[in-house]
């Protein structure tokens, strides 16, 4: 599979379009569309505008796999920030501690100096 097909069938797929949905918004065959994302058939023009409009991206988006890569880094990121704590919840209590300690520090030494 070439890189505009394998960008497509991604960007399909991050959307939850199906094949079928996509076959008929683009006039053919569930598997004259499955051989468009195989690149076992030639896009034309017209195809590619039409699989922009269908997926909502621009037409260099298609030709661009890097950028999908990113945004489903960013999504798995995202999902696995959201999904819970994932730091150290008595290190970081420890950190607020000596962040108190050094605030009362500091307040005692401006009190001193100011006498």
């Amino acid at each position: 599979m070439t890189q505009i097909g394998l960008t497509i069938r991604k960007l399909r797929e991050e959307k939850n379009i199906s094949q079928e949905k996509m076959a008929l918004e683009l006039n053919l065959a569930q598997s004259n569309y499955g051989r468009l994302e195989k690149d076992d058939r030639r896009l034309t023009v017209p195809k590619l505008l039409k699989i922009s409009e269908v997926l909502k991206v621009s037409i260099s988006d298609l030709f661009n796999e890097r950028k999908i890569t990113h945004q489903q880094n960013n999504d798995k990121l995202t999902i696995a920030c959201n999904a819970g704590p994932f730091h150290d919840q008595e290190a970081i209590k420890k950190l607020i501690e000596q962040y108190e300690l050094r605030i009362k520090e500091k307040d005692e030494l401006i009190s001193l100096l100011k006498k």
